[in-house]
């Protein structure tokens, strides 16, 4: 049982409990009756259960440690190695190096919170704080004030007053999502393909000629000196209209580059062997890691760097990863000749174009 004391003001809030000689007073702190202590844990009172809490928190952090060390390990042995032709990688290696380096790093910072958890529950001290709690509640003279200087700022706005102005302010607020739903459409229509399907076509296809990207004007296979490189886009190109974004996004995935060595330098992969025009080779101009436009070639090496960050490709072995975080290899284009000897494509690319996204499938 409790008795309430009214304060100076008026107010019934502080609460003593019964038989105390303690009074409440407005400003003074509001005791709590139900304040109690929290009863000591096993490991407060028992020396071995402590003990024992500790070596588990530390058995966690550990074991911790050891697959993190593993995960270094996972990471050097079971590298990504760029020998598939077709795709760039090994499949088999990145499905092993994916499930090693997940499951080691994963279990390695459950282990700490585990650890951190356990620690912290039964170790680590918990004593009680108290915090002396005043009254919220602000006195009538505050209160009163806080409502005049509210209703003054009403009566002179005239909001209340006002009703065609309050009203036509109201229908603006509710008004004003809309604008931001309508440009929604400015994402572009749906056309029901995933983003995987849509790199996966260009507007190259079978017989388009191959133009320079300075001039559009077609190339000649017998133009083309060893070592040259031309920068190039299909001929369909010229068709497109002059503004808009189908021009832009058709523009953004058809750069291609022209390479031409010997033809004993070529490695060529199954399938791929008359992709090549008397030692010409096409590729994408898209760098597959990020999709930066690259054309820094070494000719002694047949290698392509990408200025964004240092993948390199080897030209001559079907486009394939030799350094850097590019993991697929550069898009080759089946190109051949036509009747008046200029280079023309054989179809579109077999694969997607651009940087290797995690919604690919391949």
């Amino acid at each position: 049982m409790s008795t309430h004391n009214q304060n100076p003001n008026g107010d019934e809030h502080a609460v003593v409990p019964h038989g105390s000689d303690a009074v409440a007073r407005q400003g003074d702190p509001i005791t709590d009756p139900g304040l109690h202590h929290e009863e000591p844990r096993l490991t407060d009172v028992e020396p071995k259960a402590g003990r024992r809490a500790e070596r588990q928190v530390a058995g966690m952090f550990a074991l911790a440690s050891i697959l993190i060390v593993a995960f270094i390990v996972s990471f050097v042995v079971f590298g990504i190695h760029p020998d598939d032709p077709e795709t760039g990688v090994n499949l088999g290696d990145v499905q092993v190096s994916n499930l090693t380096l997940g499951l080691t790093l994963g279990l390695a910072l459950f282990l700490v919170g585990t650890g951190a958890v356990q620690w912290a529950r039964s170790l680590m001290t918990s004593p009680e704080i108290v915090h002396e709690r005043h009254p919220l509640r602000s006195d009538d003279e505050t209160r009163a004030a806080a409502l005049a200087d509210f209703n003054t700022g009403t009566e002179e706005t005239g909001f209340g007053r006002r009703k065609l102005i309050r009203n036509s302010l109201l229908g603006a607020l509710a008004l004003l999502p809309l604008p931001a739903v309508i440009m929604l459409r400015d994402l572009g229509p749906n056309t029901g393909l995933s983003p995987s399907e849509r790199r996966a076509h260009t507007i190259w296809d079978e017989g388009v000629r191959v133009l320079t990207d300075v001039t559009f004007q077609p190339i000649r296979a017998a133009d083309l000196e060893i070592g040259q490189l031309v920068n190039a886009m299909p001929a369909t190109f010229e068709d497109l209209p002059d503004h808009g974004p189908e021009r832009i996004n058709e523009r953004a995935k058809s750069p291609v580059m022209l390479v031409r060595m010997l033809p004993e330098d070529i490695h060529v992969a199954p399938g791929r062997e008359n992709w090549n025009v008397d030692g010409i080779l096409a590729y994408s101009k898209i760098c597959t890691h990020v999709g930066c436009p690259i054309s820094l070639y070494e000719q002694t090496t047949h290698h392509m760097l990408c200025p964004c960050h240092q993948s390199t490709f080897d030209l001559s072995d079907n486009g394939k990863v030799i350094f850097g975080p590019a993991t697929r290899s550069l898009p080759q284009l089946p190109i051949a000749v036509d009747d008046e000897g200029y280079l023309i494509a054989q179809s579109d690319f077999t694969e997607p174009v651009g940087p290797s996204y995690w919604e690919r499938t391949r």
